[in-house]
């Protein structure tokens, strides 16, 4: 998706009436719950460095169309007919896609990155021609440009094929995201600064939120299905148990407290544009981890007995360390400081590691489990004792 207005100068305050989300913008993340569903099987179904690769891309793919449609939403209204006919027809293609992740890499990958670089090239036409009528399109067109350089790399990629294909898509994708971190910067028309967004904090701050709520019901999703396809044993009751415990806790780490105060640090920041829009890679981060507790659930659950792969212990250990790190980046954004115990948890479940080839994946898993249940015991016990206030770091 791309960006909203579109003037060179900062936007115009947003309207009140904008804090909360839109019921289509809820509508819109069912697509992204069938898109994560996908992706978390795949990976599970080809469980390797290269399919971890593959799967990470087409991740960042999907999370950049869906940042860009959240930050997008404040400028479009979507009680109005165009509005509403843009938000669907991202929806539909961002369905599309997500049908053709299973061979994305396969004989579909033509239709798969043709389908990805539309959506963008579409989208940002779209704000040129219907919503900057009446000021420069000078952001669209940024975009629109550097998602056509990156647009190249997807579509070469596919006409390489083979290990290339893969290479060239990870250098699109870090064209796309470096392009975006620097504001899409184009000669003689400048780049995009936070403060030219046009973002309601409470909003997108409540839009995060959501995607973290769609990627635990992913993971729980994954966990009931597995379970109900396969034989009923008192081993997979108990890895059902732990599994969902573990989403359980991803839940309560992320909610208490800076998830749940993120809005009011976006609103006494020095810079609230920036730091909303910092805030959604550390949702990112996050929702990666939570995906990979997704295959957790998968391999878990589907055989929770027997011995741990390093590949297993891999996404058993390292999905809730991810989730940690981008947990504690945070705490930073949310609270000016990072939470030792955030660092302690990934310390923890590294040294876990040597332990997993002579353990079964169910015991593995519960040891990560018990970490994070640590962690959060710790957390409550602190906001009892320290109450704890949004205080994020001084932005420009």
């Amino acid at each position: 998706m791309s960006t909203a207005t579109d003037s060179g100068a900062a936007a115009a305050p947003p309207d009140p009436g904008l804090e909360r989300p839109a019921f289509l913008e809820l509508f819109f993340d069912l697509v992204y719950v069938f898109a994560l569903i996908t992706l978390a099987t795949v990976l599970a179904d080809n469980l390797s460095w290269t399919g971890l690769v593959e799967t990470v891309v087409l991740l960042l793919a999907f999370t950049m169309i869906w940042a860009l449609t959240v930050w997008a939403a404040d400028s479009v209204d979507l009680t109005r007919p165009s509005g509403q006919g843009q938000f669907i027809w991202v929806a539909a293609t961002s369905l599309l896609l997500a049908a053709l992740v299973a061979d994305a890499y396969g004989d579909r990958r033509l239709f798969f990155a043709t389908t990805y670089v539309v959506i963008h090239l579409s989208t940002a036409a779209y704000y040129i021609l219907v919503v900057s009528l009446r000021r420069p399109p000078r952001r669209s067109i940024r975009i629109l440009i550097w998602e056509a350089v990156a647009g190249i790399g997807w579509i070469g990629g596919v006409l390489v094929g083979g290990s290339g294909q893969l290479a060239i898509w990870v250098l699109a994708v870090v064209v796309e995201y470096g392009a975006a971190a620097l504001g899409w910067p184009v000669p003689g028309i400048g780049r995009s600064r936070a403060r030219d967004w046009r973002l309601v904090g409470a909003r997108v701050a409540e839009r995060y939120r959501q995607f973290v709520i769609v990627a635990l019901g992913v993971s729980i999703f994954v966990t009931g299905t597995t379970f109900s396809t396969s034989a009923y044993t008192l081993e997979r009751g108990w890895a059902l148990l732990v599994v969902f415990t573990t989403v359980v806790l991803m839940w309560r780490i992320y909610i208490y407290r800076a998830g749940e105060l993120l809005t009011d640090a976006i609103a006494r920041s020095t810079n609230p544009e920036l730091l909303t829009q910092s805030a959604a890679v550390t949702h990112l981060i996050m929702v990666a981890g939570i995906v990979g507790a997704a295959v957790t659930s998968h391999l878990v659950v589907s055989r929770p007995l027997g011995d741990t792969p390093p590949s297993w212990a891999a996404v058993i250990l390292g999905s809730p360390a991810l989730y940690l790190l981008g947990r504690g980046v945070l705490d930073f954004t949310v609270f000016g400081r990072i939470s030792r115990s955030r660092l302690a948890g990934v310390v923890l479940l590294a040294c876990l590691a040597p332990t997993t080839p002579l353990l079964p994946p169910v015991t593995v898993a519960l040891l990560a489990m018990t970490v994070l249940l640590l962690i959060a015991v710790a957390n409550l016990v602190s906001t009892r004792l320290h109450a704890r206030a949004p205080a994020p770091p001084m932005l420009r």
